[in-house]
């Protein structure tokens, strides 16, 4: 299995008050800085094999102190433009509050998929782009790997609508706070979604899992693909 720990950038001066996409110069504040600092202290001891960020500043700034709290072997941050940010064309830089205000806000509420961003990207554009992503670095970094994608919140409900199987349509039901962290499983068969929007939960479970003793040829395989039918022990 690959394990990849999806984490949102911290808070800036703007999030949640205007939409600035890919404008430059949007940078952490303090309380970012502090979020960043404190996610980096959750994650310091799960065995990361690679952190991947977008390139914009605020998620490669919270990237570089998940690298920077990092206990095992150092880790530079690798940028993909992939796990970039939507690209809003016209509405980049715009105050939420007049956004709301446009006819096209309904619909990113309701059927984002038949949404396209004047000027700018389709939303299933970017899912496209972000879920092949991680699968593609999946396939990079082996079965065997635990790695954090550092993205931003349209993206990340889109790579968990299509780890959950739903519909793009429905992304606007999953929550993505500020630095918090989501966790997927990918198997051969099919994604299992771990946790969702976690900002405050104990980490110590995510780690590599030892191959099982005296299992028959492509049990364990198996056994990583199947449900847990009742809903298992736990991790």
């Amino acid at each position: 299995m690959t394990l990849v720990l999806v984490v949102r950038h911290g808070l800036t001066a703007s999030t949640g008050t205007a939409l600035t996409g890919w404008m430059p110069g949007v940078v952490l504040d303090d309380r970012g800085r502090a979020q960043a600092r404190a996610l980096g202290t959750r994650l310091a001891g799960v065995p990361l094999d690679a952190i991947i960020s977008s390139p914009l500043d605020r998620c490669r700034q919270t990237a570089e102190a998940i690298a920077a709290a990092h206990e095992g072997p150092p880790l530079t941050v690798q940028l993909d433009e992939r796990v970039g940010e939507c690209h809003y064309g016209e509405w980049t830089g715009q105050p939420l509050k007049k956004l709301a205000k446009e006819p096209l806000w309904r619909v990113v509420q309701a059927h984002p998929s038949a949404v396209r961003f004047p000027g700018g990207e389709s939303m299933l554009g970017m899912q496209d782009r972000a879920v092949g992503a991680v699968r593609d670095w999946n396939e990079r970094l082996g079965r065997e790997a635990v790695y954090v994608i550092c993205s931003h919140g349209d993206v990340i409900k889109s790579i968990l609508a299509d780890s959950l199987g739903m519909h793009l349509d429905m992304c606007q039901r999953i929550q993505v706070d500020p630095c918090s962290l989501s966790v997927i499983r990918y198997t051969p068969l099919r994604p299992f979604v771990l946790r969702m929007n976690d900002i405050a939960g104990d980490v110590s479970g995510l780690k590599r899992p030892s191959s099982p003793l005296n299992q028959a040829p492509g049990a364990s395989a198996r056994h990583e693909e199947e449900a847990q039918v009742g809903g298992g022990a736990g991790g």
